[in-house]
């Protein structure tokens, strides 16, 4: 059986991500971001996130706060509440994305700031 035919793999300007699993109140990412790569600083009003690091390091911007990162650790995203996160180091920053809720579109991606001017 070959498991990578259901997964959807999603270009962005700072790496990729795969869609793992999707669910009625969870979706589940793997997300590699390229040395130098930073996601845009967001929020979302219809989920939730936890992100537990996998390989490389990097820094996450939490509420106005930031901090480093490194593989094992994981971090909290409560609704509603602005973040980002920014790989530092010189190879991949992997971090696997578990989001809940009731709503996992893309266009639930509120961006305060992004390097790469989308809107």
């Amino acid at each position: 059986m070959d498991d990578k035919k259901n997964i959807k793999t999603e270009n962005r300007p700072w790496g990729h991500y795969d869609v793992l699993l999707t669910d009625p109140t969870c979706q589940v990412k793997r997300i590699e971001v390229a040395p130098g790569g930073r996601l845009s600083y967001q929020t979302h009003s219809k989920r939730t996130e936890v992100w537990v690091i996998t390989a490389g390091q990097g820094t996450v911007t939490l509420n106005g706060q930031t901090s480093p990162h490194k593989p094992g650790d994981t971090i909290h995203i409560p609704l509603g509440a602005p973040h980002r996160i920014a790989n530092t180091g010189t190879t991949p920053l992997i971090f696997i994305e578990i989001q809940r809720g009731d709503y996992f579109g893309e266009d639930d991606i509120h961006r305060i700031e992004d390097d790469y001017q989308r809107a």
